[in-house]
């Protein structure tokens, strides 16, 4: 010993030197490693506070508890226990007040935590913003890292913050190292102490060294590590012979005890891990599959590092850790499934519309074909039989070219003993997961159900549509080649599925029941056609919206003196209040219009009345309804139109110029304080007149001012159009498909009497000057072909003129129309009235407006602006047993004309 410490001989300076050597070495090498340990321990403890804070601030409920009453008492028991099982100092739940929620001091709980200035400025500004921060707490104590995650509500409104912090030193992976760090470190220096005295000795030519002891307690240190360790060792030669393999590598690849230095491709390992183990390539942490396992490999070779040749492989099984993230990457799409459901199933109140949604939200990512089938009661809306046991096929997504599925449309019975059919009955999901190792699912369609199963379909899931309490259908889910069949997970979420959509279908029924409903009242209240008018040729179109029914109406009415009244209407709202708000206003129309009143006392009436059945509180609001009421008359073409609120008709001329007449417009009905106005227009022959409603000319899309410019332009094409062909081409052109407002169109073609059906005289106030214009009406009877009614419309008018003369005052004026029937009318400048009565026998008069009314087909009075005139019409051709000259001779001498 005193020789080998002795610097004047060259075995001690070479001994001393490679001391000084080795112990400069290891030194820097311990004080590079504990600096590398002190950074990993920085490292793990930003790594595990991160991964507690962001799991706890993800958890499911959070935000639940932060609305609880009392979210420390849910909080702080939770928070305990993360912070035991994870080993960290603290758990940390601070509300949106920066109110402590949790602590590890119980004493801190619903105290206000005030920030640092490091944390106000650097830490709060990024939490705002929705981002994690990991942080050093910088104090007088031990270096801590804390991380800070933030927490929203599903709205984006901020609930609070979790914080989490762990003190470095306390971080157990990497505290566990030091022991082994500095063991490498004083194990380097004896190895190198060794390697030196055994050069030592050499040169004086034997040296002691290191005892058997001392070199046995080292190798069965470095043993008891290798295999104990959770980690795959494999040390792989350059002849592809493995070296050495520790008890985790024979584990995770199934190794034999004695696979050292056997050859790796004897070994019963799967092509891929035998290529992975012996080729010269360097991997790092790349995930491979070796039988059921998921390993993370990392491989290096051991000559850059002073080993013998070859390569040493390090395996981690990660099979549990990737099953785990494959189950929650399942579980997040199929919430993220939903969720699109939610959004996008039930757009609209179609049920077509609405299964076809569902059918396309579940293909492809739940299952490869979808069907669905509802009750046929469903289908139209009515309320579903729980006996019916027949089907409709409303929607089918993801049927391939030449699918032997039912198309859509396909009426489908099920047998009551089919699985379907129970399945309907007692509301439970239908499974099967094999189709073709299973018959009775084939009783629907024994020859179908074999072609799907040729198609490759092999896993069936039916699944009832329930809403409310009861069935409405089922929905079928199928998966064919390159997807699993169906498991009970998946039936649970197809049940959720279902149940989304089933409440959009319930709703669409409901809407279609009432649409139809209020559908039927509507056109129950329209008229379905029209009698032919003289003087006007007339067609029309209804409309109704595409979201509801609403109060649009229309109506041709026919006045004494071959006159047509023509009506449109709107009434406020929709539905089927708004239908019967439109069945009261046009009989309201029609009795108006039997009093033969001119159009603004009628609009004027129909005001009033709208004004009185809104006061007496009926639910049906009409107030704000509009009309517009015009009057025909075709022996001068004078047309008589008025107004309350609703849009001016169109006029299209016979020379095919389209105008807008201005109309004198009056406030809506049932707003009242303003007096309604009556615009008379005189139409040339072959004149068009449109009446419509607002919804054909004013939508989201285009104002009033370009609807009507549409309107123009349409009518304009050509002149020569029928009154339907109108009609049809003005909805072709101007309106949608499926309208978002119901619309009212009328298309009146105008004709005038020819001169010689009109025959006119004046009465002198006189007696005497009955019997020259019962002479001249006879004469005109006989021109025109009458003469078998002539005798009747003599006495007629003997009447009439009679009354004028002795209860009117002149102007007194008889007028005959022709056309096809035969019309009486005397006028005069009197209002007043006569009235049927059953005259007493010993009365002298009286009798005479009752002879007309016997004799006439139809009597009445019209009141003019100045005066009235009353009227008679009878049919041009006497009915068997009629009126004889005896008879009519002994009526007017019983009258005394």
């Amino acid at each position: 010993m005193r020789s080998l410490l002795n610097v004047r001989s060259l075995a001690g300076r070479v001994f001393l030197l490679e001391i000084a050597i080795v112990v400069l070495l290891v030194g820097i090498g311990s004080t590079a490693l504990a600096l590398q340990a002190q950074s990993a321990n920085t490292t793990d403890a930003r790594r595990v506070t991160r991964a507690v804070a962001e799991s706890f601030a993800n958890s499911p409920g959070l935000v639940a508890a932060l609305d609880s009453p009392d979210p420390s008492k849910v909080l702080q028991p939770e928070a305990e226990r993360i912070r035991g099982a994870t080993g960290v100092d603290a758990v940390n739940v601070f509300n949106s007040s920066s109110v402590q929620l949790t602590s590890p001091e119980p004493s801190q709980i619903g105290t206000v935590y005030h920030q640092p200035d490091y944390v106000r400025v650097h830490v709060i500004p990024q939490l705002l913003e929705g981002n994690s921060v990991t942080f050093t707490l910088r104090g007088s104590g031990p270096q801590a890292i804390a991380t800070a995650v933030p927490v929203f509500a599903p709205d984006g409104t901020a609930k609070g913050v979790v914080s989490v912090n762990i003190t470095v030193q306390r971080v157990q992976s990497i505290g566990g190292n030091l022991p082994l760090l500095f063991g490498g470190a004083a194990g380097a220096v004896v190895v190198a102490a060794a390697g030196t005295w055994l050069v030592a000795r050499r040169l004086l030519r034997q040296t002691r060294g290191l005892g058997p002891a001392d070199i046995t307690r080292m190798y069965e240190h470095h043993d008891a590590v290798l295999h104990a360790v959770r980690e795959g060792v494999l040390v792989i030669g350059t002849d592809d012979r493995v070296v050495l393999a520790n008890d985790e590598a024979k584990r995770v690849l199934g190794l034999p005890q004695d696979v050292e230095r056997r050859p790796v491709a004897e070994l019963g390992l799967d092509p891929g891990t035998v290529e992975l183990l012996t080729s010269e390539e360097e991997v790092t942490d790349a995930v491979h599959r070796a039988g059921d396992r998921m390993l993370v490999v990392n491989k290096r070779p051991t000559a850059p590092y002073g080993g013998f040749p070859g390569s040493v492989v390090t395996l981690r099984d990660s099979t549990e850790l990737y099953a785990l993230t494959g189950r929650v990457e399942v579980a997040r799409q199929r919430l993220q499934l939903l969720y699109e459901a939610g959004v996008g199933v039930g757009t609209t109140l179609d049920m077509t519309a609405t299964a076809q949604e569902l059918a396309q939200v579940a293909v492809p990512r739940f299952a490869d074909i979808v069907s669905v089938d509802l009750l046929e009661a469903v289908t139209r809306g009515e309320e579903p039989d729980v006996t019916e046991r027949r089907l409709r096929r409303t929607a089918l997504a993801g049927e391939p070219e030449g699918s032997p599925m039912h198309p859509v449309g396909s009426s489908l019975t099920l047998d009551p003993a089919s699985p379907q059919a129970r399945s309907l009955d007692d509301g439970r999901p239908l499974l099967t997961e094999d189709l073709q190792g299973t018959q009775e699912w084939r009783a629907l369609d024994p020859a179908g159900a074999a072609r799907i199963v040729e198609m490759g379909v092999h896993s069936m899931l039916a699944v009832p549509l329930r809403a409310r309490g009861v069935v409405l259908g089922l929905a079928g889910f199928w998966r064919g080649e390159g997807s699993p069949p169906f498991d009970r997970d998946d039936v649970t979420f197809a049940e959720e599925l279902a149940a989304r959509a089933a409440v959009s279908i319930d709703n669409a029924r409901r809407y279609t029941r009432e649409h139809s409903m209020a559908m039927s009242l509507q056109r129950s209240l329209l008229p379905s056609t029209l009698p032919e008018h003289t003087g006007l040729d007339v067609a029309f179109r209804y409309l109704p919206a595409h979201a509801g029914v609403g109060g649009d109406w229309f109506d041709v009415i026919a006045l004494p003196g071959f006159r047509t009244a023509l009506v449109v209407g709107d009434v406020v709202g929709h539905g089927i209040p708004a239908a019967v708000a439109m069945g009261r206003l046009r009989t309201a129309v029609h009795n108006f219009s039997a009093l033969d009143l001119p159009p603004e006392e009628v609009l004027g009436r129909l005001d009033e009345l709208v004004t009185r059945l809104d006061s007496e509180a009926s639910g049906t609001e009409i107030t704000g309804s509009t009309c517009l009421y015009a009057v025909y008359d075709p022996v001068g073409g004078k047309c008589a139109i008025a107004l309350a609120g609703h849009p001016g008709p169109a006029l299209v001329l016979p020379d095919g110029n389209v105008e807008f007449p201005e109309v004198a417009v009056s406030l809506p009905l049932g707003v009242g304080g303003h007096p309604v106005r009556t615009t008379d227009l005189v139409l040339p022959e072959g004149s068009r007149l449109v009446l419509f409603t607002n919804g054909l000319v004013e939508n989201r899309e285009q104002d009033l001012g370009t609807g009507l410019e549409r309107l123009r332009s349409v009518l304009a094409e050509d002149a020569r159009r029928s009154p339907d062909e109108i009609c049809q081409a003005v909805t072709d052109n101007l309106l949608a498909s499926r309208p978002a407002d119901d619309v009212a169109l009328l298309v009146a073609r105008t004709r005038l009497l020819e001169p010689g059906q009109v025959a006119e005289w004046d009465v002198e106030p006189v007696a005497s000057a009955v019997a020259p214009i019962r002479a001249a009406c006879g004469r005109k009877l006989e021109e025109w072909g009458l003469a078998d009614i002539g005798f009747t419309t003599e006495l007629i008018l003997s009447e009439l003129i009679t009354n004028a003369i002795r209860h009117g005052s002149p102007p007194i004026r008889v007028r005959l129309l022709h056309a096809s029937t035969l019309v009486c009318e005397v006028s005069d400048g009197s209002s007043t009235s006569p009235h049927l009565r059953w005259a007493a026998t010993t009365d002298e008069g009286g009798r005479g407006i009752f002879l007309v009314s016997q004799l006439a087909n139809r009597w009445g009075t019209r009141y003019t602006h100045d005066g009235k005139v009353i009227w008679s019409e009878q049919l041009l051709h006497s009915p068997p047993g009629g009126l004889g000259p005896d008879l009519a001779d002994t009526l007017m001498e019983s009258e005394d004309l």
